[in-house]
């Protein structure tokens, strides 16, 4: 099979589109991720003027000129519907007259490899930030097999995202019985302060015998630290047992309640400035962060944080929530549910893995087709 070898100068073009007659508000802003996804803006636009932004349209693609070092920030509309971006990235297409060339679905699997993301990093030029430009982007080559092969990699790779979705779907119908369990709550016990329920602990790493290093992040769980950390300076760093929660203490840069448990059977450590504590007998751990998981928990406690340069919602804002605390063996059940749907979550967060993994392989695949 010949392949065709093109610039992708020669095959897409830059869209211009603004938001000029506010026809999009703030609801409809979008930023993209290292993971080639679009998400909604965790920038606070309240109050920006939006008519700079870019419009997205359906098959549109944006990029991020920032590279963050390793990966460049990337999304594809594959919806029928339209957006803004901020006026930073970067908006293109695949131009009308070349569309009997390249599919939009297989330009996006060439875009959604580590392999280019390497490429297009090392393309990358600046001191402080280093930055990939639109110029550096038309510069690169593509080679392109005829467009029924195309299809047909892109047909695999779309069997696989629905199916995802799918798995998706129903993972959001058990949230949803999660958030049903806690509103029957809400009605049928009274609301007790968690103070007397939670005790903090505190606990140091003094002999500096944990070297199991964690960040507590925006998305409720523990990750690896994205900076370096000495390991064999931990003495000062917080343990979490297990079932022990940490959470972190500003909400003004997160905007969420950010705090996760720890739900192995290994200790971990924690920065200093995070506060870390466990539940009595009476309160199951695993039930009480069903409500921290809550987007309206996170409203309460942006809510309720102070401070001028940084916001905060602290130990003793924490004691004086109130929620319903049913015996524990009701705990223990509807916390089984939320543990089921996060078991799933990280299992659709593995298949999402795996479908970006194989792009490399189907372009591969396409490109030594016989």
């Amino acid at each position: 099979m010949a392949l065709t070898k093109s610039k992708l100068g020669e095959l897409i073009e830059l869209t211009t589109e603004t938001n000029s007659n506010n026809l999009f508000n703030s609801q409809d802003v979008k930023g993209v991720t290292i993971t080639k996804q679009f998400i909604p803006t965790k920038a606070d636009v309240d109050g920006t003027d939006l008519k700079k932004f870019l419009v997205i349209h359906p098959k549109d693609f944006v990029f991020n000129p920032r590279t963050h070092g390793k990966h460049i920030g990337f999304g594809y509309n594959s919806t029928n519907k339209s957006f803004i971006t901020s006026w930073n990235n970067v908006g293109f297409r695949v131009k009308e007259r070349k569309k009997e060339l390249i599919l939009d679905e297989y330009l996006f699997l060439h875009f959604n490899r580590d392999e280019w993301d390497r490429k297009a990093c090392y393309c990358s030029w600046g001191s402080s930030t280093e930055v990939f430009s639109w110029e550096a982007l038309c510069d690169m080559f593509i080679e392109l097999p005829d467009l029924a092969t195309q299809q047909k990699y892109v047909d695999i790779y779309n069997a696989m995202v629905a199916n995802q979705q799918s798995y998706e779907r129903g993972l959001e119908d058990l949230k949803l019985v999660c958030d049903g369990f806690i509103e029957d709550l809400r009605k049928k016990y009274e609301l007790q302060k968690l103070r007397g329920f939670i005790i903090k602990t505190g606990e140091k790493n003094i002999d500096n015998k944990i070297k199991k290093v964690k960040n507590v992040s925006v998305y409720k769980t523990f990750n690896e630290p994205t900076a370096k950390v000495n390991r064999n300076e931990l003495s000062e760093y917080k343990i979490v047992r297990p079932n022990e929660i940490s959470f972190v203490q500003t909400t003004h840069n997160e905007k969420v309640f950010a705090f996760a448990i720890n739900n192995t059977e290994d200790s971990v450590v924690v920065t200093p400035v995070n506060e870390v504590f466990r539940t009595t007998d009476s309160l199951y751990p695993y039930y009480l962060s069903l409500f921290f998981m809550r987007k309206e928990f996170d409203r309460y406690a942006r809510f309720h944080s102070w401070g001028s340069a940084r916001e905060t919602f602290v130990w003793e804002d924490l004691c004086e929530v109130k929620i319903p605390i049913p015996s524990i063996e009701i705990q223990k059940s509807i916390a089984n549910v939320f543990i089921a749907y996060q078991n799933r979550k990280a299992i659709n967060e593995k298949m999402k893995a795996q479908i970006k993994s194989i792009c490399p392989i189907l372009i591969r695949g396409s490109l030594e087709e016989k």
